[in-house]
């Protein structure tokens, strides 16, 4: 819906007040019995699903079972003055205010995966409205106010530093999840790209924080949880951060932020790719771009606050094609991302050491097999001959083009050559790594999995591609036909996924009844779990190759 015609509703008496419902509910519902509509699946009535919190009272809808929150604020809004700034708590309400549908997502660039046929067939992105007030959370739980401490799951969505949101796939849907493991699940938007990683620290020192703003709305976020979490049935000490592809370098980020320190218990990061973030001297370039691009001065730097959202994100593509995509040895990625300012994020997350002051937290980390899926959407390449497979990879890693592949086909002599391209990817070397480093600490265990189950979809080309474990781990395989063929085997599989997750998230530890032993990870051991319609623990099964595209990726060899 656009802005215009939300306006004409709101001013036509068509639309709900945003402060929710117009009288005041005589008390907070006690716990969780549900109403009396035992035919019906969801429930949505004013005396049903109605928590406190410290802003004011929300009003959410039952679900299979499962009370359901979308929207819940957070944090202010962060347009105008409050832009680049550190997030503020919200403004109180007096009234129940309605959280039933999912809240604006931060400004970005629209995702190009929509002009893939089969990326959008695979994926189902669901587009949210933009809007700087974007600090916003959504819950599902069992209970409202019953006792109960439940463990709580809090997900980082992915898209790098500069896109996605909470709600951008099904798969990031909690109900089924919070139900099969009894824990709360949470889910946020945040501030991404321009708007919550702009380094302006240069340009005066209300600025000092800008670089990490987007970073600061995750652990407000936390900060909600332990402020609130209580009365929707969760543990606030135990908590769980999980998250993917940029969400899981997220969640090694808070690792590393001493804001984030006693606000979680455990970490979970799926398919990350970095172990650094990004200097104050990189990040300073991009900030000269963008603001060359803006025709803002220093001495005019007030100006970017008025500056209108599309408008900056305009700026934020112009610098990134100006940096282009090489970066020093010490910088995690290309781009905006969080900035090592010795205060709020002292070191790079797990460089060159997992960050110590999260030591005693337990940590999970893993991959998908086919992490680089090369033909989706490119079905040709399913032919590549090995003169092909040679010529791809020598055009993109030059020199060390010849040795890639030689060690890759000499440790997978037996796959096509198409699957070879899916395996060059910084991802699985990284979670080795990461794996290896949290382990050196011998302080909390650490974890490592493999996800390899192949979807069926699309003639089996995707393979276990990126993101491809989102739906297993939330237990919502059926909800993602498009992911998994809605199968009894995914399903299966997801139910020994995701209890592997949910037991994590309540004891640390993984393991449960229907997956063979999971060794905590030791450089020793090398312990994987590689999930598959048979899950099995393998020995660093890539051995050299994995050591070869860790000295590629992490030190830069090309």
């Amino acid at each position: 819906m656009t802005n215009s015609r939300r306006n004409f509703l709101r001013k036509a008496g068509l639309l709900a007040s945003a402060s929710g419902l117009g009288g005041t509910l005589s008390s907070v519902a006690s716990a969780a019995k549900l109403p009396d509509h035992e035919e019906m699946s969801i429930v949505a009535s004013a005396n049903n699903a109605v928590a406190a919190t410290t802003a004011g009272k929300v009003r959410g809808y039952t679900r299979n079972e499962v009370y359901t929150f979308k929207g819940i604020p957070y944090g202010a809004p962060t347009g105008n003055e409050n832009r680049f700034m550190p997030p503020k708590k919200p403004t109180s309400w007096a009234d129940v205010r309605d959280c039933l549908v999912y809240g604006p997502i931060s400004p970005q660039r629209p995702d190009s995966g929509w002009l893939q046929e089969e990326y959008g067939f695979l994926y189902q992105w669901v587009d949210g409205y933009q809007d700087e007030d974007c600090l916003r959370l959504n819950v599902w739980t069992r209970g409202l106010n019953d006792g109960k401490k439940r463990p709580v799951m809090l997900w980082i969505h992915g898209g790098g530093f500069f896109s996605g949101s909470s709600q951008e796939h099904p798969s990031y849907d909690g109900e089924s999840l919070s139900k099969l493991g009894d824990v709360v699940v949470v889910s946020i938007n945040h501030r991404l790209n321009i708007f919550g990683y702009l380094d302006l620290s240069d340009y005066g020192s209300q600025y000092a924080s800008s670089g990490n703003v987007g970073m600061l709305d995750i652990v407000a976020a936390l900060g909600w949880v332990r402020d609130n979490i209580g009365n929707f049935g969760g543990d606030k000490d135990n908590v769980t951060i999980f998250g993917q592809s940029g969400g899981g370098t997220k969640v090694i980020t808070l690792m590393a932020m001493p804001s984030a320190k006693g606000l979680f218990h455990k970490a979970i990061s799926e398919s990350n790719s970095i172990v650094q973030v990004a200097t104050h001297e990189y990040a300073t370039q991009i900030t000269a771009h963008v603001l060359t691009d803006l025709n803002i001065s220093r001495e005019k730097i007030a100006e970017i606050h008025r500056v209108k959202a599309p408008r900056l994100v305009e700026a934020i593509a112009y610098a990134e094609r100006k940096m282009g995509s090489a970066v020093p040895a010490n910088v995690g990625r290309s781009g905006l991302q969080p900035v090592v300012d010795g205060r709020l994020l002292p070191t790079h997350p797990f460089d060159p050491v997992a960050p110590p002051i999260s030591a005693s937290v337990p940590f999970l980390v893993g991959t998908t097999r086919n992490e680089a899926s090369a033909s989706i959407n490119n079905a040709p390449l399913e032919k590549l001959d090995e003169a092909g497979l040679k010529k791809r990879i020598t055009e993109k890693y030059n020199t060390r083009g010849e040795e890639i592949y030689q060690v890759l086909r000499k440790v997978h002599p037996n796959v096509k050559p198409v699957e070879i391209l899916s395996y060059i990817s910084a991802q699985n070397p990284m979670a080795f790594l990461q794996a290896r480093r949290k382990a050196e600490q011998d302080a909390a265990p650490a974890y490592l999995y493999m996800f390899a189950w192949h979807t069926p979809m699309l003639d089996g080309r995707p393979r276990s591609f990126h993101c491809s474990e989102i739906p297993f781990a939330f237990y919502n395989t059926d909800r993602c036909e498009n992911y998994t063929g809605a199968s009894g085997k995914a399903k299966k599989l997801s139910k020994k996924i995701a209890m592997a997750w949910i037991s994590f998230a309540r004891h640390g530890n993984p393991n449960h009844k229907d997956l063979p032993e999971w060794p905590a990870f030791k450089q020793s051991n090398g312990a994987m779990m590689v999930f598959n319609n048979q899950c099995e623990v393998r020995h660093d099964p890539d051995g050299e190759a994995r050591r070869l595209l860790e000295r590629i990726f992490y030190n830069k060899e090309v």
